[in-house]
């Protein structure tokens, strides 16, 4: 069974930075992280591994210091990484970051399974999963809570919002991961000792046969035109008891949203 698990490398959300100029997020300089739902991808990939002695590739598209999350996920267990790092595919919107990674993905030869994470932090479009199975003409599910392998097919349990449903679907196919059977594990020291001495093949657009009028901000049909917090900084909490006289209470509460703007009349 052979796994490709595509991973990305978020800014910690407590450290968001922003070009002011192209409103993408400044990467450089700033700590980062495996993004969280394709931590829940990778952990599925590697149990699957155990259970049916599967190979599992982790994939990025990044800055070249992302080679340093594609070595956590072989220290964790992955077998291989590649890094596509390349200027012409920054700044790429959800489908051309899925253009990118439907190549990379290619590259790898015939796959049984790509598992991603439902969506990114720093974006949380949730469209480059799908998007992705879409290039690649494979059957896709979404929100997936744990993913077996059962008389040939792949069993997916996912979460929709009123239940939970469980699907069987042919493989090769793209699941996005909302949640893991288990807790994440963590790298071992031989893990570690491992990745540490490991060289992170890292492949171009070129490399990969990318059209580069299909990547890169020119070849994004999305544009972020403007950035703002939801609620105005200036805005302070207040707590207002209801206990007593809740219609008061509410009145109060119109009242202050009113005062702020955030209502009209």
């Amino acid at each position: 069974m052979n796994i490709v698990v595509c991973v990305k490398q978020v800014p910690d959300t407590t450290k968001v930075k922003l070009n002011p100029e192209t409103k993408t997020l400044v990467r450089d300089g700033v700590e980062n992280i495996m993004n969280p739902f394709d931590e829940l991808a990778l952990e599925t990939a590697l149990l699957l591994k155990e259970r049916e002695g599967a190979k599992v590739t982790v994939v990025t598209m990044g800055l070249p210091q992302a080679a340093d999350m594609l070595k956590d996920a072989l220290a964790r267990g992955a077998d291989e990484a590649v890094l596509l790092s390349d200027r012409v595919v920054a700044g790429s919107d959800s489908l051309a970051t899925s253009t990118a990674l439907a190549a990379l993905v290619k590259s790898r030869g015939d796959v049984d399974l790509v598992l991603c994470g439902k969506e990114a932090v720093d974006g949380s479009t949730a469209q480059v999963g799908p998007e992705l199975a879409e290039h690649l003409d494979l059957p896709q599910v979404t929100c997936a809570m744990k993913v077996t392998v059962e008389d040939g097919h792949l069993v997916v349990e996912r979460e929709t919002e009123n239940y939970a449903q469980r699907v069987a679907v042919d493989g090769p196919a793209v699941v996005t991961m909302v949640a893991a059977e288990q807790d994440l594990r963590l790298a071992t020291l031989k893990g570690k000792m491992k990745a540490r001495k490991a060289t992170i093949p890292t492949v171009t657009a070129a490399d990969l046969g990318i059209d580069v009028t299909k990547v890169g901000l020119k070849g994004s049909p999305t544009r972020v035109k403007g950035v703002q917090p939801i609620i105005p900084p200036e805005i302070k909490s207040e707590i207002i008891d209801g206990t007593e006289d809740p219609d008061a209470a509410v009145e109060a509460i119109f009242s202050k949203l009113l005062e702020a703007g955030l209502l009209k009349k």
